[in-house]
């Protein structure tokens, strides 16, 4: 069984970075599919989340794609609250039940953003917006984690704050931050159990991390990924609903 995962650790690391998220929406929705202890699935995933969102941040960038203005009020609003939610313990049936239903948010996204063409047009921001985005999205990143990536680049691309490229390269550092302050939270209340699988599982989201955000960060088409990624993320959400 751990051959498949760290194989699909790979896929998903590669797919994931490429469009500058960390993936753990994507490891999570592997780990649950495969049936994997849920004690260490929130801790496993932030673990590789950090992994693969600074890689992908790296070479985005490399690439000239960040956008510190908008980046810094989402994180500062985020990192604490990211710390308070991994600060909490939630009983093993209600964290399927949450994963499950948050699971389904990002694969809606992914299939329904697929074919839509990019538009060029942006506007600002509001920053009253950014901290109220940021402080939610931190706390589901703590208390779930997911880094909360999956939730915000959809947000800015649709809400016209952002281009594709530049969500993804602000997706990044969030997550990145995030998932640090999540896993510190978790670590200060005991709330993780550690996974002697974790380094191996990183390993592979290493390699695939590096693939993927060099091949993102350039002029790689991203439909065909967000399609299969929806496909797993609206699988895996089933699994963790109905089990």
């Amino acid at each position: 069984m751990l051959l498949f995962i760290f194989i699909c650790i790979l896929i998903v690391a590669i797919m994931y970075s490429a469009v500058g998220h960390g993936g753990a929406s994507g490891y999570i929705a592997v780990l649950a599919l495969f049936a994997y202890p849920a004690g260490f699935i929130r801790y496993d995933s932030l673990v590789l989340n950090i992994a693969v969102s600074a890689i992908a941040f790296f070479y985005f960038y490399k690439a000239g794609h960040l956008n510190w203005k908008l980046l810094l009020p989402l994180i500062i609003a985020s990192v604490p609250m990211a710390f308070w939610g991994g600060n909490i313990k939630i009983d093993t049936h209600i964290y399927k039940i949450i994963l499950g239903i948050l699971l389904l948010i990002p694969a809606m996204v992914f299939l329904i953003g697929a074919g839509k063409k990019e538009e060029g047009e942006t506007r600002n921001l509001p920053l009253y917006l950014s901290v109220i985005f940021g402080g939610i999205l931190g706390f589901v990143s703590g208390i779930t984690g997911i880094g909360g990536g999956v939730f915000l680049s959809p947000l800015l691309i649709l809400g016209k704050w952002s281009t594709q490229k530049k969500a993804a390269a602000i997706s990044a550092p969030f997550i990145l931050v995030n998932s640090i302050s999540g896993l510190m939270g978790g670590i200060a209340n005991r709330n993780f159990e550690w996974d002697n699988n974790v380094l191996y599982f990183a390993l592979f989201a290493i390699v695939g991390g590096l693939i993927g955000a060099r091949l993102g960060s350039g002029k790689l088409p991203v439909n065909g990924m967000k399609i299969i990624l929806g496909v797993v993320l609206v699988m895996a959400s089933l699994k963790l609903l109905l089990t």
